[in-house]
């Protein structure tokens, strides 16, 4: 298995231009404290073992009506990037998880929380040992979190999380790769799991499930790898730079990294508010495009059964009345595509924690279908390969926010391969053939910056976000 650099085993916190106040990029530099990570085969509740790690680290996460109103403790962390796959978001809603994932390297989930690499927010913390640090053993079977020691030389040799891992020190591991001996990047001729004739296949058989009443609407996801050669962090900070992106960064572990180009809001707690932003319908970004999109009575029948369902997920665990739609079929831009998207969100119940927010968001509605549980069962039925990191949610958890992207537009390395994933809402009014058409689309942005080799003045006008 080839690494990935100096710095394959730290990580890249989300950079999100719609995060704020307590988040990596206001302290410049911070060093990873700890992290847990979760596979299926661990057993338990991914999600009571992500609140309790991070209730353990000093967050916020067991009654989220009070971020922002409660001090940070002595010792707290500074805040948690925090990775939830699709697959786990089934499993814990009792559904089909489908086949295997073609990224197994990745967890099903992944917290890291940070300390600032310069003086503390909350309070001392002053090492492996000090306040709020300790074993985490007993949260879970077999799971541990792992304390930050060694260094960059280490890391490159397997060892744990090194103490930099900002984003000028990603800069130089990527500038480094070929000194490391992984040669100049190259990737390979893309290989899809399906056929174009495979997945309108698949859209007939939505569609006839449809017909029978099974379901109302399946999103269907297709997959394709491709080997590469080199460093590919470099290409994945590329492909979060594509503009648009509102959850635009990379996570890394052993032996894996996803890169993250997420226009598309999971779930956001803030002022006293949770709110989600479901995007549904494309079309490309053309004056044409723009008004076909405006105009589509399939496009808005399809995005209008996503937010009913976000508006059912949210009163889960929303006070009661609290529900509303706050903006309906808007037309926003990411790269060379129109999307409509809405905006929902309620006020949270009392005493509404982090493990019941994710059991009533994950996997999110837009790439699921409705009703959730039943087009669960057909994704899992249809879709040749497992979603690994696509579909999922990444994004940051702090003291005054908890904000999480849906990870579509999203790609992920493993030790051989690069695998990206891409589809679409299927409704009764679906053609197979569009819908094809649709998911080459949203892909192609991710080939381009993933295959690109830049110069240093192109890759810098291609990283301005707009």
């Amino acid at each position: 298995m080839r690494h990935f650099g100096p710095v394959v085993l730290g990580t890249l916190p989300i950079q999100s231009n719609v995060v704020s106040g307590a988040h990596p990029s206001r302290y410049g530099a911070f060093r990873e404290r700890s992290r847990v990570e979760w596979r299926i085969g661990d057993g338990d509740d991914p999600f009571n073992l992500l609140q309790a790690f991070l209730d353990h680290h000093g967050l916020p996460v067991r009654d989220l009506g009070r971020i922002g109103d409660t001090p940070c403790r002595a010792g707290a962390a500074v805040g948690a990037s925090v990775f939830v796959s699709a697959a786990a978001g089934a499993w814990v809603a009792g559904a089909p998880i489908g086949p295997p994932s073609p990224a197994p390297a990745v967890p099903d989930l992944v917290a890291v929380v940070y300390d600032p690499a310069g003086e503390p927010e909350c309070g001392a913390a002053t090492g492996p040992a000090g306040p709020g640090r300790g074993s985490a053993g007993a949260l879970s079977h077999g799971i541990t979190e792992r304390p930050v020691s060694g260094t960059p030389e280490r890391l490159a040799q397997g060892g744990p999380a090194g103490d930099d891992t900002s984003g000028k020190a990603a800069e130089r591991g990527g500038r480094a790769a070929g000194s490391s001996g992984l040669g100049p990047w190259r990737l390979g001729e893309w290989r899809a799991s399906w056929s174009p004739a495979a997945h309108a296949d698949a859209v007939r058989k939505v569609r006839a499930a449809i017909s029978r009443g099974d379901v109302y609407q399946v999103n269907v996801v297709g997959h394709a790898a491709a080997p590469y050669f080199g460093d590919p962090l470099p290409a994945l900070r590329r492909l979060a730079g594509l503009r648009g992106a509102r959850y635009a960064g990379v996570l890394t572990g052993a032996g894996w990294a996803v890169g993250c180009a997420s226009p598309e809001t999971l779930v956001e707690v803030s002022g006293g508010r949770i709110v989600t932003r479901p995007i549904k319908g494309t079309r490309p970004a053309t004056g044409a495009g723009r008004r076909e999109l405006l105009e589509s009575a399939k496009e808005r029948a399809e995005h209008v059964m996503i937010v009913d369902l976000e508006r059912n997920d949210l009163a889960r665990v929303a006070r009661t009345g609290s529900v509303r739609v706050d903006e309906l079929y808007a037309i926003r831009r990411w790269c060379d595509l129109w999307q409509a998207e809405s905006v929902v969100s309620a006020a949270p119940a009392a005493g509404l924690g982090l493990a019941d927010l994710l059991r009533a968001m994950c996997p999110g509605g837009s790439v699921t279908g409705a009703p959730k549980l039943a087009a669960l069962a057909e994704i899992a039925a249809l879709e040749p390969v497992g979603r690994g990191p696509s579909m999922g949610a990444l994004g940051w958890v702090g003291h005054d926010r908890i904000d999480l992207g849906l990870t579509i537009r999203t790609a992920a390395a493993d030790g051989e391969r690069m695998h990206l994933w891409a589809g679409g809402g299927i409704t009764w009014g679906s053609d197979p053939e569009a819908e094809v058409a649709e998911a080459v689309a949203k892909a192609a942005p991710l080939r381009a910056a993933l295959v690109w080799t830049p110069g240093p003045a192109q890759d810098e006008m291609e990283l301005e976000h707009p």
